[in-house]
């Protein structure tokens, strides 16, 4: 059978970590950089889809088709090594710190945004002929969005910080189970379903993705967007990086290994000595 299960996917999990924190600058960089240029034209595929149908599920049905090729692949998302990588520092495996903790999330930031960038320049071209002339109506959408969760979060103060970093928390909730789910099958056919579930969820709920932000925004600064790097970084990106952190590491990251990964030991059942309880029923 192809399913895996759970202790076994929650040791995948730890030695995931392990070879994120030891791997090489090189490669480090290259598979975050392909991460994020795929997510982020998985995003503008879906913006475009929304766009051109006017049904937003439909585009959130197909928006995971980027993050199964990037997992297949073998690159990295923030969202997913924010997730994994201290798994092996609580595991006490060899020679993981938090420094390289730290320095696996510092080149998987640079390498996710460096990538989004490239598609985000790439596909601002196309929307505008080569700057050539006013963004295409998907083009104008993706400025909106930009607007829309920048300045919209500020104009609501405090409040509109709290939506964000929930919102962001309860993306990473989502994406980081997908990063797990595709563990918990030895078929390609099995992951990609498995994977599929939660990236549907977070994509339709409006979720806030730091990698997927970081094409939308600059992308929309770029298109003409009503908004500054400012207004992306301090009320959007940071924010954002922060709520995926908490929402990966603690309700996926965290629960699974402090259940799977060290299971307490089984409680002793009590045991009957009277023949009256031998023969009761179970009501």
């Amino acid at each position: 059978m192809s399913y895996v299960t759970p202790k076994e996917f929650a040791a995948k999990m730890v030695d995931a970590g392990e070879s994120k924190v030891f791997m090489s600058t090189k490669d480090t960089l290259i598979r975050a950089y392909m991460a994020g240029a795929i997510l982020a034209l998985a995003a503008a595929f879906a913006v475009t889809i929304a766009v051109n149908t006017g049904n937003f599920l439909v585009a959130s049905l197909l928006f995971p088709v980027g993050f199964c090729m990037l997992y297949l692949m073998g690159f990295d998302l923030l969202t997913g090594v924010f997730t994994l990588a201290p798994l092996a520092l609580l595991a006490k495996r060899p020679g993981v710190s938090w420094g390289g903790v730290f320095r696996n999330w510092g080149l998987v930031f640079v390498g996710n945004f460096a990538g989004a960038m490239t598609t985000a320049v790439f596909m601002a071209i196309i929307f505008t002929m080569g700057f050539s002339q006013e963004p295409n109506a998907v083009g104008a959408k993706i400025g909106q969005i930009g607007e829309a969760r920048t300045l919209g979060y500020a104009a609501a103060g405090g409040a509109g910080m709290l939506t964000v970093f929930i919102r962001a928390v309860m993306c990473n909730w989502m994406v980081s189970t997908g990063v797990v789910a595709a563990m918990m099958s030895t078929s390609t056919s099995g992951k990609i379903m498995a994977m599929w579930m939660p990236i549907l969820v977070f994509f339709y709920l409006g979720f806030e993705h730091s990698i997927v932000n970081m094409f939308l925004f600059p992308s929309g600064i770029m298109l003409g967007g009503n908004f500054t790097w400012f207004d992306y970084l301090a009320y959007n990106e940071i924010p954002v990086i922060l709520g995926n952190l908490v929402g990966g590491l603690t309700f996926v990251g965290g629960m699974i290994y402090m259940t799977h990964f060290r299971e307490s030991p089984k409680r002793n059942a009590p045991i009957a000595h009277t023949d009256d309880a031998v023969g009761m029923p179970a009501e």
